[in-house]
């Protein structure tokens, strides 16, 4: 199977670089970037199609632009994923309830309780 997703029209055998999605709800056919993933409810086109593509009347047509220079991710792109990295490998804060005790021994949810020297220990 080629990586290369192909345009979804019947015999076309050009690449897909536009996805299309209907709104039925808001008699709205969305003309986007190539999505990620395919889905099943969306239509990959080639750029021939999706300039033809007509909607039924009464829908409107929204074409969203699409970045033809880059060919990868934008700069936001890789600044949000670097930022979600960073906060994904930060240690979680302790809440204030799981402070230490007064003897400063604490691990996880387990913490070292000291007997009291004035007690004589029982197991002796």
């Amino acid at each position: 199977m080629s990586p290369v997703r192909r345009c979804s029209r019947t015999a076309c055998r050009q690449p897909a670089v536009f996805t299309l999605t209907y709104v039925y709800a808001d008699s709205t056919a969305v003309l986007g970037p190539l999505a990620a993933y395919v889905e099943p409810h969306c239509y990959d086109l080639c750029a021939m199609h999706a300039d033809r593509l007509t909607a039924p009347r009464g829908w409107e047509v929204v074409r969203l632009p699409v970045e033809t220079a880059g060919g990868g991710p934008g700069s936001d792109d890789l600044e949000a994923l670097a930022d979600a990295v960073r906060e994904a490998a930060r240690p979680p804060a302790r809440p204030a309830d799981d402070a230490d005790g007064p003897d400063g021994m604490r691990r996880g949810h387990l913490r070292v309780v000291r007997s009291d020297p004035s007690r004589p220990d029982p197991r002796t």
